[in-house]
């Protein structure tokens, strides 16, 4: 900027690169000064009110970006002489210094702040260039014979709407080519269709027009067949436009033959912003065409000098960088998407979608199990076998695990810039582009290596659950009483309804009755400290309310956790339901009683006379002959809720046993475990998971235990068969049966006796 300075010597300019200089001093200073004012620490650098600490660490290339708009607003106050010189140099240096570094020979350069407007210009240019009376005529000229836009289906969303919108063109100037289907990639243009289109659109009277082309998708990063399709154009005369992240790799040592051919192109835009890290940079539209007059009336030149200050925050970017530093950050970049790459295909179960794009700096990736099993790690668990309608769900099933994996990644290595996108033939899958992300976020070889490390760790909790998921289906139909809900974004074993006596199978609404069911499942659930996660909240596709069975990270026993959500959940019915009876027969059972107790009252007074009731005569009367009533009153008992007299109570000093309650039901299956086990683990016995020594010893206590108990039982039947028959054994030898199954010493030890 120096040398621009002194060829327009002015004390103007003299004084504004000063200026200059002491911003960039300013910005180069790395340590921040800090005071402490009412206990807090304020950032002498930081923008006070509302924004302060909430400014994203942009470095200081960055601060050189932003600097670039208040510089162009100072700049722009000049007089129009200097004001044309300065603009000029800096558009023209700009434009030379892109067009070398990304091998585009004799190119002029576009700078526009939408990333899709350089594109519009370009189908304006070629609309002027292709239509001679465009200008006098108008649309008569279009009308007459169509143009076509060719765009390939694995365009960006929406690009055709915005062109046709902002050329005034219908929707049937448009044309999309589908992508490969029998050879190459899935996400490369058809070469030999788009010739079949073009030649139809011919026969029709059309104008072929422009032809958009990939170098890396917006989805999967992957790059056309770009040399093929610019032959394909120069045989027709179509405008060939090219955009996508892997035009960054030109600015590279070596490039991709299908990358290259980009350099040869008519045009290509660019994002230089997000590549280098640089905020509020312009996007760039690099093309080639000899007609400066055509090129001012499509927009891609002004007289305006304010048009052309666009490209000063990436000339002042270029600056600060340099050329090495500029090729530097899309190497690094570049360098961390092959080190991914590589270290995915040594991990099992996970597919990666770019294997054929060696220079493309985008990584896509999904988890994927194809034969479950298939791995001697996850071999302990026996997969039944699937059903038609199971491959349809274990689509679904993936989809939901991979999103639950690519948010597991973003909480444990944020820097590494993961985003989650659902492709319309592999599913959801998980994107890495660090040429997008990695000059913003810092991105590491390091953390390359930890997203790597913590995908290794989560693929045994993604097999586990992936193969449980069919069991637990089928365990859960099989139950009566349970109602397995498909719900294709929960990412656990799944999710399961209980049905209640009250249950209106019918209705959409939330149930009172259920959600408290399901609420104190929730609680029971809990208690049992298993490792896995419950969670409650509404279906699917009603509002009524589901238990959620989230992740499993070991073998888990699908029958015994359907066993034990239903039979708790019974558990809680039958308890809210004797509650509610009882709240009614205590009601009931006092009204009896206050009744009863009148009558009582009234019975008494009939018996003692009216005589003794008058205050003074019935105390003598009393005194001379007293009355030996008992005391009668009315007990009411809750267990067989019937109401009851208290005269046993005060002849017999003692309160009578009343009914037995009946049994509480079991809420989980009553299996032996051995000590430390949780709950919902399956049997050890015959685990190819476990190893020689420790599964034998294991074995040895489980069969122990199970022995012992059998034992017991036993002796408890024969005690029971012997009693009241002759040759019963003696009242001692009972004691000392029971006191064996109760394991307490017997009195005839040493020992005192437990009464």
């Amino acid at each position: 900027m120096d040398a621009s300075l002194e060829k327009i010597a002015d004390p103007t300019l003299a004084e504004m690169g000063k200026n200059l200089k002491e911003a960039v001093k300013m910005l180069e200073d790395s340590q921040t000064r800090t005071e402490e004012e009412n206990g807090k620490k304020l950032v002498s650098g930081d923008i006070p009110g509302p924004l302060q600490g909430r400014i994203q660490n942009i470095g200081e290339q960055g601060h050189m970006a932003l600097l670039g708009h208040s510089l162009g607003a100072y700049i722009s106050t000049l007089d129009k002489e200097k004001l044309r010189k300065l603009t000029t140099r800096i558009l023209s240096d700009t434009t030379l210094w892109l067009c070398r570094i990304f091998r585009y020979e004799n190119g002029c350069a576009y700078f526009h702040e939408e990333e899709r407007e350089g594109l519009a210009k370009i189908c304006r240019l070629a609309i002027h260039s292709r239509y001679e009376d465009f200008v006098v005529d108008g649309f008569n000229v279009l009308y007459n014979k169509k143009p076509v836009i060719y765009l390939s289906a694995a365009a960006r969303p929406g690009l055709g709407q915005y062109l046709c919108n902002q050329l005034g063109l219908p929707f049937p100037c448009l044309c999309r080519v589908p992508c490969n289907t029998m050879f190459g990639s899935q996400h490369q243009m058809d070469v030999a269709f788009l010739e079949k289109l073009i030649k139809d659109d011919i026969e029709r009277g059309r104008l072929p027009l422009l032809l958009v082309a990939n170098a890396g998708t917006a989805a999967v990063g992957h790059t056309d067949k770009i040399g093929r399709l610019k032959e394909l154009c120069e045989q027709y005369g179509i405008w060939l436009h090219v955009e996508g992240v892997n035009l960054a790799t030109l600015a590279l040592g070596y490039v991709s033959s299908s990358v290259l051919a980009a350099a040869k192109c008519d045009s290509m835009t660019m994002t230089p912003g997000p590549w280098l890290g640089l905020p509020a940079v312009p996007a760039v539209t690099l093309y080639k065409h000899d007609d400066p007059a055509l090129t001012l009336v499509a927009g891609l030149t002004s007289n305006k000098p304010t048009d052309k200050l666009r490209a000063l925050p990436l000339w002042l970017s270029l600056q600060y960088l340099g050329l090495d530093g500029f090729v530097e950050r899309i190497k690094h970049a570049c360098q961390l998407s092959q080190r991914l790459q590589e270290s995915l295909k040594k991990v099992n179960y996970i597919k990666i979608l770019v294997e054929d794009e060696l220079s493309s700096p985008v990584v896509v990736f999904r988890f994927f199990q194809e034969l479950p099993g298939s791995d001697p790690v996850f071999k302990a668990v026996p997969v039944p076998n699937m059903t038609p309608s199971a491959v349809g769900r274990e689509r679904h099933s993936c989809d939901a695990l991979n999103r639950w994996l690519g948010e597991q990644l973003k909480q444990l290595v944020p820097a590494g810039g993961l985003t989650v996108m659902d492709l319309e033939a592999e599913g959801t899958c998980l994107r890495f582009s660090p040429l997008m992300t990695a000059a913003v976020l810092g991105t590491r070889g390091e953390d390359v290596d930890q997203l790597v490390a913590c995908i290794e760790s989560k693929l045994p909790v993604l097999c586990c659950t992936l193969q449980l998921r069919e069991e637990f289906k089928q365990e859960v139909e099989a139950t009566a009483g349970l109602l397995y809900v498909d719900d294709p974004n929960w990412p656990g074993i799944g999710v399961v309804r209980y049905e209640h006596a009250n249950d209106d199978k019918s209705s959409l609404k939330s149930d009172p009755e259920g959600e408290k069911i399901h609420a104190g499942l929730l609680k029971k659930l809990n208690e049992l400290e298993s490792d896995l996660t419950f969670k409650i909240g509404p279906e699917y596709k009603s509002m009524k309310s589901c238990l959620y069975v989230g992740m499993a990270s070991d073998d888990v026993d699908a029958a015994e956790l359907v066993e034990t959500i239903v039979a708790t959940a019974r558990e809680i019915e039958e308890n809210s339901r004797l509650l509610e009876n009882m709240t009614e027969v205590v009601r009931k059972g006092i009204q009896e009683a206050q009744v009863e107790l009148q009558k009582a009252s009234e019975e008494r007074l009939l018996e003692e006379g009216v005589l003794r009731q008058i205050p003074v005569v019935g105390s003598v009367l009393n005194w001379f002959s007293p009355v030996q009533a008992l005391q009668k009153g009315r007990t009411f008992n809750l267990t067989a809720g019937s109401l009851e007299s208290t005269e046993p109570i005060y002849v017999y000093k003692a309160q009578g046993a009343g009914v037995t309650l009946p049994p509480t039901p079991s809420g989980s299956r009553t299996k032996q475990r051995l000590p430390g086990q949780k709950p919902f683990k399956r049997s050890l016995r015959g685990s190819d998971a476990l190893s020689e020594t420790s599964s034998v010893s294991h074995i040895e206590d489980l069969e122990k235990v199970e022995r012992l108990s059998g034992g017991l039982e036993q002796i408890t039947l024969e005690a029971s068969s012997t009693e009241g028959h002759p040759g019963a054994p003696s009242p001692q030898h009972t004691d000392q049966t029971e006191a064996f199954q109760k394991g307490v010493p017997h009195p005839e030890d040493d020992h005192p006796q437990m009464i």
